[in-house]
């Protein structure tokens, strides 16, 4: 079990340093203290071969560019935000419109785009980094000074357990989640329409034309949102359902759990026999099949397109604060935030 840091690059003659998570059994995490983001899962499939599991660059430039939030914490808000304002407290604030008219992931800069500070954490059954960012009161427009920790530990019972915590001055909105993209057949040697996908969710939220809920939630019976018995990711997103075409032909929906820390989502690549067990105690978790991934980035050596990558983002569900009957993500002053997503990595049983 060791942790291994390593200068990656600068930014702002600050140095970028890449941290090497790695346990007894072989897994690998690579991280940054450059947005929280994961870069690298080093993960054996059912022969023992070890590759990576999700979607990232060889180099640190493209992650300030053209990354479609690879591997990062999402923050203060995950997720859309209607009309790039919200109302808290009787007061209106305004937030910059960065897709179309709306507010997403938490703007320009957003906590992607910022530089931790981190701590090694070295324990007997566990090893990781502690992340801590303070987001001054107004930024992006959000109220408050919020102190953030973001910690990722991986133990030797192959589990990579993310922890935030966060507190602020002010009554504020925060709903953070981490927005790796896996894809389980190693090296990305396959697209992730063959890996299997199953959720126990019984609803999920209709979305408008900008992808933003509307406010209804619907039952996923006798629909491609029935994930509760396992289905392939292409048997459910090559279908007519208004929804799945709304987005691009594939998921971008949130998913209301059922229960929690109970292998609640569970990911599968039959072909490399790779599994992803993921618990959470978040309300929800939002699948995003890699739809509107653009060509032209070159993803460790493989052309990027069309679902290469599956997001599974366990989080509060979006735009909470334009729907009252939604779970309420303002985190009030003085007030702790805290939140725990748990993967598994392991191999189906021959």
């Amino acid at each position: 079990m060791k942790v291994i840091p390593e200068k990656w690059a600068e930014i702002n003659q600050q140095p970028v340093i890449s941290f090497t998570l790695i346990n007894d059994h072989g897994i690998e995490i690579t991280c940054m203290n450059y947005g929280c983001i994961i870069t690298k899962i080093i993960t054996p499939d059912k022969s023992g071969n070890y590759e990576n599991i999700v979607l990232g660059f060889n180099r640190f430039e493209p992650y300030l560019t053209n990354s479609p939030y690879f591997g990062a914490v999402i923050g203060r808000v995950a997720g859309r935000i209607q009309g790039a304002s919200f109302e808290l407290d009787g007061k209106i604030y305004r937030l910059c419109k960065n897709e179309n008219n709306n507010h997403l992931h938490g703007g320009i800069k957003g906590f992607h785009h910022v530089l931790w500070d981190a701590e090694i954490v070295e324990k007997d059954e566990e090893i990781g980094v502690r992340f801590s960012y303070t987001s001054p009161d107004g930024e992006e427009g959000y109220p408050g000074t919020v102190h953030v920790q973001v910690t990722y530990l991986l133990n030797k019972e192959n589990e990579l357990i993310i922890s935030y915590h966060a507190h602020s001055d002010k009554n504020t909105l925060l709903n953070l989640t981490n927005h790796t993209y896996f894809n389980l057949s190693g090296n990305i040697k396959r697209d992730i329409l063959d890996h299997e996908l199953k959720i126990k969710s019984d609803r999920f939220l209709e979305l408008d034309q900008e992808l933003i809920p509307t406010g209804a939630i619907l039952d996923v019976t006798n629909t491609p949102f029935d994930l509760r018995q396992g289905k392939k990711i292409k048997d459910g997103i090559m279908t007519n359902h208004s929804q799945i075409e709304l987005v691009g032909q594939g998921y971008d929906h949130p998913f209301v759990l059922n229960t929690h820390h109970d292998e609640e989502i569970v990911l599968q690549d039959p072909e490399s026999g790779r599994t992803l067990t993921i618990e959470t105690d978040e309300v929800g978790v939002v699948v995003y099949t890699g739809n509107q991934l653009q060509s032209g980035m070159d993803i460790y050596g493989v052309p990027s397109r069309k679902y290469l990558g599956i997001c599974l983002e366990t989080q509060g569900l979006p735009d909470a604060v334009h729907h009252p009957h939604f779970p309420s993500y303002v985190l009030q002053a003085n007030q702790n935030y805290s939140s725990v997503t748990k993967y598994k990595f392991g191999v189906l049983k021959s």
